[in-house]
């Protein structure tokens, strides 16, 4: 893990690559070409992938399990014998575990705000009533790690608002873990499909698939494509790029914590984000060595060797406040601030998807059993968007019920303003009356 200067970090590391501007891997170029016989971009893939599920429906489904995941299933969807093989292959102690992180996760989000309210006056009534969205889709990913913290984070939120129907779709096969957390979080149907594939069927409807009206969740490239191309046919949570971890300490700062910290965020996959900002040379070097030392008894060694190398790094500040100033420009998704007293630094913070303030509130707290969801906006978007939410699975309804005509010929005022003359007479008229 290299130590660098601001204006190197600002050259590198801080300087993020968006998802259109970045130059597609060989190996994604060939990966594509041997699945769907063509050589396409992943663009291109990902349009023709949609134009297939909305044509072929069930059929183009079955079809890309078997040419991308190698897998040939006869049915789509779950169904409650595959749910109980799940439960008998997870161990007790990892239920009840689940079961602590449901609770926790639950709980937090009860606490937000979202209500339906109604002012009435003399002139009548104004306000708003809040509905839940009536179907979303919750993409889970497969991959290299069964996610069924992921599959909690989006349910959960969801289930809170009240929203009538949940779906799940995950790559075949889907893990027992991830079953059994969909069955304990309240899922209502779990269907075998992912990728772009799966957000194609969850936005146009299939014989097996039902059509939601939003999709969250966060996946990989093509999914992250097909999310922004089926976007305004249905509503979606965001388009997640890899994920980041930013770390502020002083000298203070435990390196062991540290470098725990760190390598708990590269080892997500090769184009994870695990950047360190600190004051204190001391430091910065202790900790490169605690990197090391932690990183040869680790099992995702590939991956941690190209996410350490290419998209982490420690960064030498002159003091906290170049520090502050980086990791709001940055925005990071996790902000995890190890310093003495954090909380009296918690008023520097303006842009993060999440702070975590001390050393026993570390991101993995976060990730597992914290109680906010973990999935927070990244690629700096945490300048303008906020974490999954209860308010992610609402809709506000305005509420209009007044008898006030002394604002029909303001209104009118203002219609013929903008020459909008039908709008003027709709309001003129009732003068009349």
């Amino acid at each position: 893990m290299k130590i660098y200067d601001v204006p190197t970090a600002k050259e590198t590391i801080l300087k993020r690559e968006r998802l259109e501007a970045a130059e597609t891997p060989q190996s994604v170029l060939d990966g594509i070409e041997q699945r769907l016989g063509a050589r396409m971009t992943p663009e291109e893939a990902v349009r023709h992938i949609i134009a297939e599920v909305r044509a072929r429906g069930d059929e183009a489904l079955h079809d890309f399990n078997k040419r991308i995941d190698g897998v040939e299933i006869e049915a789509l969807e779950v169904n409650i014998a595959d749910i109980e093989r799940a439960y008998e292959a997870v161990p007790e102690s990892l239920l009840r575990n689940m079961e602590l992180a449901i609770e926790r996760i639950e709980a937090f989000h009860r606490k937000q705000p979202a209500i339906s309210w109604l002012d009435s006056s003399e002139q009548g009534v104004l306000g708003q009533l809040v509905r839940p969205i009536e179907r979303v889709g919750v993409y889970v990913p497969g991959g290299t790690a069964p996610l069924f913290s992921s599959l909690l984070m989006s349910v959960i939120p969801a289930r809170v608002a009240g929203v009538p129907q949940i779906i799940v779709c995950s790559p075949p096969p889907i893990h027992p873990t991830i079953l059994v957390a969909a069955d304990l979080a309240g899922v209502g149907r779990v269907f075998r499909v992912g990728g772009a594939q799966a957000i194609a069927a969850l936005a146009n409807g299939t014989a097996s698939i039902p059509k939601v009206d939003k999709v969250v969740g966060a996946g990989g490239l093509f999914v992250t494509l097909a999310k922004r191309m089926v976007y305004g046919a249905v509503g979606i949570d965001g388009l997640p790029g890899p994920t980041e971890t930013m770390l502020i300490a002083d000298a203070s700062a435990n390196p062991v914590y540290v470098a725990a910290d760190l390598l708990a965020q590269a080892e997500h996959d090769v184009l994870a984000s695990a950047i360190l900002l600190t004051p204190s040379a001391a430091l910065a070097q202790t900790v490169q060595a605690e990197v090391e030392r932690q990183r040869a008894r680790l099992s995702r060694q590939s991956i941690l060797a190209q996410s350490l190398a290419e998209r982490s790094g420690i960064v030498l500040t002159k003091d906290l406040d170049e520090a502050f100033d980086l990791a709001n420009e940055y925005a990071p998704e996790h902000l995890c601030l190890l310093l003495d007293e954090p909380f009296n630094y918690l008023g520097k913070v303006r842009h993060a998807g999440g702070v975590f303030l001390g050393e026993g509130s570390f991101e993995v707290l976060g990730d597992y059993v914290a109680g906010p969801s973990h999935i927070m906006p990244t690629e700096g978007t945490a300048r303008f968007a906020s974490p999954l939410s209860v308010l992610d699975f609402v809709k506000l309804i305005n509420v209009i019920g007044l008898n006030a005509p002394h604002l029909y010929r303001p209104a009118a005022h203002l219609a013929q303003a903008e020459k909008l003359d039908a709008h003027a007479s709709a309001a003129l008229a009732r003068m009349k009356d």
